[in-house]
């Protein structure tokens, strides 16, 4: 401008300056909304990327017709032989041959260290993953590969390590097909220990739940996971480390509220804490250590060999806590055998 302002008019030159300053500003709207096309197709290539997901069954599986009655499973035995899973992102299979026979209502611990497959055992009761061999697992004598997945997985009762919670009412979460009364509903919550709380809330079942329930807390929300599954009373419950992030008194709480209200049914559950399973009325304790099943028996014969791996997982916990376990153990074997002498007589 210095260099031609003798030839150029001081109003051109305004006006220059005018447009200039115009551009900048729509160079900054244009690559503003070059950035929001940007954002904007990224959720278009995944929903294109969902369109491409195999379904994760067989066309045969999912129009095949169900040839077992209504109710099943009827009684909740497990059989599983020679299991083993591996990931499609994993070279090697994170369960190796595990066998192991589950009787209907007996409630079976699964436990090992970081890694050592326990979720992966859940993974594979509910097909996230198809195990192998085509088989290797049934539920009262029926091989689960060969069952539609929404049926498969609408017929096991399953409490997680994070409940989920949706936007909406109370009755929402709990009975969201509307399939249960009132009465129905109240006796669950009742038995999960969840009435009092309920009934001193304004709205009662029709109580707002924030998105994932952040107005409960957090063993509120897993008594909640709890409640779905005494409504639905299915013969096998799956819990993977449901109490993991709760207190030890809510964790006690929970395992009562198990024994007492699936009395009947078969439970597995995944445990992050020995306490969760030794001496709180667990039929057997299968210990898992890099995928392969190590030991599979009542705690108190596990713990009775000093050489177990249950026992030195204990043992590792310290004295006080190493004594309390294996007195809860030994108590609750001894209550076991005279429970079964009576029953003789």
């Amino acid at each position: 401008m210095v260099g031609i302002r003798k030839t150029v008019s001081p109003n051109l030159v305004a006006l220059s300056m005018s447009y200039i300053l115009s551009l900048v500003g729509m160079t900054q709207w244009g690559i503003r909304q070059s950035i929001e096309v940007e954002i904007i197709f990224i959720s278009v290539e995944r929903n294109i990327a969902y369109t491409k997901i195999k379904p994760e069954e067989t066309k045969e599986i999912k129009l095949s017709q169900d040839s077992y009655s209504e109710n099943w499973p009827v009684k909740g035995s497990v059989e599983i032989k020679n299991l083993s899973l591996i990931y499609p992102f994993s070279k090697s299979p994170v369960l190796n041959r595990i066998t192991l026979s589950i009787q209907a209502g007996e409630k079976i611990g699964v436990v090992g260290r970081t890694g050592a497959g326990k979720s992966s055992l859940v993974t594979s009761i509910f097909r996230l993953f198809e195990p192998y061999p085509n088989g290797c697992i049934s539920i009262d004598g029926v091989n689960i590969s060969n069952v539609r997945l929404s049926r498969l997985r609408s017929s096991i009762s399953m409490i997680p390590q994070q409940p989920f919670l949706f936007e909406g009412s109370l009755r929402f979460n709990l009975d969201p097909w509307s399939e249960y009364t009132d009465e129905q509903i109240w006796n669950a919550l009742e038995s999960s220990s969840l009435k009092k709380k309920i009934e001193e809330m304004p709205e009662k079942l029709e109580s707002p739940v924030i998105e994932n329930g952040k107005n409960f807390s957090s063993g509120e929300r897993q008594l909640i996971s709890l409640c779905r599954a005494v409504l639905q009373n299915k013969k096998l419950i799956v819990m993977d480390e449901a109490t993991a992030n709760v207190d030890l008194e809510t964790d006690k709480k929970i395992q009562q509220s198990i024994h007492t209200l699936f009395k009947k049914s078969t439970v597995i559950t995944i445990a992050h804490r020995l306490n969760t399973v030794i001496g709180n009325g667990y039929d057997k304790i299968a210990v898992l250590d890099n995928g392969i099943l190590k030991e599979f028996g009542s705690a108190h014969d596990l713990l009775c060999n000093p050489e177990s791996l249950l026992s030195k997982m204990v043992s590792a916990m310290g004295i006080d806590s190493d004594t309390n376990l294996r007195k809860l153990a030994y108590d609750q074997h001894k209550i076991g055998n005279f429970l079964e002498k009576n029953l003789h007589f």
